[in-house]
């Protein structure tokens, strides 16, 4: 996996609990190293559970602890902690563990929707290495199984994905919440899950239907990004701290702000950003045919002003576009003015979620956290 160019304090900040490292609940280290702490905990409670089941299926639980455990910023357990604090609750409660063991079962749902993103999108790489459903397919034909390679480790992946959505709903479960806690975060959690199922079912949708609007692309974003990104994260960890409603309501709106410029961001990323920084090739979405904000900005563009532009971008969208294929469009999106709309839209969601963030009654630390977190978001890094 290649390395990472070094982080900024605002990338940094992405990582990093609230608060000195000494007061963190498990007693030093950064909130990144907290979650993995937990994930492997938990990971370990699994094993006695798994193994009366033989080999094959050990070796696909294996595979999704290395998937979850292989790298990543932990965003989602980031703003649901930074949630909990900034509603005044303290990292040295007694509470703490266990709340931040809900935050990390966010990771497992992060997993789940990779690894069937991966699948739907058919792509063959995530974060340097292949897919679940790749390596599956490789097992295969390097054993010289009988049947479909493609087809088997496209079952085999649709399993793992399943079985991190169902161990995030065990790690939840079990992680020592009270139960006063545990009735408010349920109905929060519930809610997260069914709004990345259908956002992610809606993207299908739109691709299929050929959907070009710009309102279309913008509802995948608020559902299949925003909300289990950050957004309910934040409402997660409000719940869990029992905090009023005027705060939950300004968590929201920041939350749903910030996650569709965070996705904004990632949809320029997809097309104008660096396999080494991405983990994906140059012009992926491009190749996968998403119907991106950007992209609906760039047809509805050329269809008044430039009808062969329109025509050229529709033709390729979803084709295995050559190198130079893809600096062509590039280059046609950006002269468009379809990049320059989409930054604007990024600049207007953030100024909008800060200012929301400013007049909550959230502490002042954490607004301080937030801010820098939203702008590690939603930082240009193309």
């Amino acid at each position: 996996m290649p390395e990472s160019p070094p982080s900024s304090p605002e990338e940094d900040a992405l990582s990093a609990g609230p608060g000195t490292p000494t007061r963190h609940p498990v007693g030093a280290g950064s909130l990144v190293t907290a979650v993995e702490a937990r994930l492997h905990r938990f990971f370990a409670t699994r094993r006695e559970l798994v193994e009366p089941l033989g080999p094959v299926f050990v070796d696909a639980a294996s595979a999704l602890e290395e998937f979850v455990l292989r790298g990543g910023k932990r965003t989602r357990p980031a703003f649901a902690w930074t949630g909990w604090l900034g509603a005044g609750r303290d990292p040295e409660d007694p509470e703490a563990d266990a709340v931040l063991t809900a935050c990390s079962a966010l990771e497992l749902v992060q997993a789940c929707a990779l690894i069937h993103d991966d699948i739907i999108d058919s792509s063959r790489t995530r974060r340097g290495f292949p897919t679940v459903h790749v390596e599956y397919e490789e097992r295969h034909r390097d054993q010289r199984w009988a049947g479909d390679p493609d087809h088997h480790g496209t079952s085999v992946a649709i399993l793992i994905g399943d079985l991190a959505l169902a161990w995030a709903d065990d790690m939840t479960r079990e992680a020592g919440l009270d139960p006063a806690a545990q009735a408010r975060f349920a109905p929060v959690w519930a809610a997260m899950r069914t709004e990345v199922l259908g956002g992610q079912l809606l993207d299908i949708h739109g691709e299929s239907a050929g959907d070009e609007t710009v309102e279309a692309a913008l509802r995948i974003n608020r559902y299949k990004t925003a909300a289990y990104t950050i957004e309910r994260p934040l409402h997660m960890g409000a719940a869990l701290a029992g905090a009023d409603a005027d705060l939950v309501a300004a968590y929201r709106e920041f939350g749903t702000d910030i996650g569709i410029a965070f996705q904004l961001r990632d949809d320029l990323l997809g097309v104008f950003g660096d396999p080494a920084v991405t983990g994906k090739p140059s012009g992926d979405d491009l190749r996968e045919g998403k119907r991106t904000v950007l992209i609906a900005e760039a047809l509805q563009r050329a269809d008044a002003t430039a009808p062969a532009a329109a025509a050229l971008i529709r033709r390729s969208l979803g084709t295995d576009v050559t190198p130079d294929q893809v600096t062509e469009l590039r280059t046609l999106i950006t002269d468009l003015g379809a990049v320059d709309a989409v930054e604007n839209r990024i600049t207007d969601l953030t100024d909008r979620a800060l200012t929301a963030l400013d007049a909550s009654t959230a502490t002042t630390e954490a607004q301080r956290q937030l801010r820098a977190m939203a702008l590690a978001a939603t930082a240009r890094a193309y």
